[in-house]
């Protein structure tokens, strides 16, 4: 059994995770221990709510660039929810906040005053479907096995603006406006929905993370 570090900054849900890799048969561990987190065969960054509380606890836990080393080995890594937006450069939330800036793009807050949305429900929760960025991207990614347009489940008032085309997987629609939903680069997934969350299809992501993390050795 591979085992997985599950990186807790006191702000994820942490127990959901851990159970869908357990289902798919990983051995988590859900840690903010440096060493622990090193000899990891791969790392999941799970969260929800505030950015810079969230970046905060990271450095109080002085595992930043504990996180940043580990992505550029090119370890299987999963980003979910807000560990996806801290991933970019920066977010708008509560003032400007630098993120782990492994890519470049900003995260700001859903706002449609000048488009005519007076009405848009503001923090987004609930299913939702993920389109395809590039058709050709779908089948070899960790989306594979899943049909496109496929709906996964959401809850967020913020999203990124990602500045690196190449790395978009997904978008989504919400209330006219498109946004990305989820990246890939290399052994690096992560997305705005929450695939342990998302029912079967989005446990699909969890057996296509453990494929990866086995074929690596």
């Amino acid at each position: 059994m591979k085992n997985v570090a599950i990186i807790d900054f006191k702000m994820g849900n942490l127990f959901s995770v851990n159970q869908a890799c357990v289902n798919v048969g990983l051995k988590p561990t859900i840690t903010s221990d440096r060493e622990i987190i090193n000899n990891a065969d791969a790392l999941i960054l799970p969260g929800v709510g505030s950015f810079g509380e969230a970046m905060k606890n990271l450095h109080e836990l002085d595992i930043v660039e504990t996180i940043k080393e580990n992505i550029a080995s090119s370890k299987p890594f999963l980003g979910i929810c807000l560990g996806f937006q801290l991933l970019f450069s920066e977010s708008e939330e509560f003032g400007n906040t630098k993120g782990l800036d492994i890519f470049k793009g900003r995260v700001k807050k859903f706002n449609y005053k000048n488009k005519g949305y007076s009405k848009t429900k503001i923090p987004q929760i609930g299913w939702n479907n993920i389109l395809p960025y590039d058709n050709k991207k779908w089948n070899n990614s960790f989306l594979s096995g899943i049909r496109f347009s496929e709906y996964m489940y959401f809850i967020h008032s913020f999203f990124v603006e990602c500045n690196e085309l190449n790395i978009i997987l997904t978008t989504t629609e919400y209330e006219g406006f498109e946004y990305c939903s989820s990246i890939e680069s290399k052994n690096l997934f992560a997305s705005q929905f929450h695939p342990e969350k998302s029912a079967v299809e989005g446990l699909k992501i969890y057996y296509n993370f453990a494929k990866i993390i086995n074929v690596r050795d």
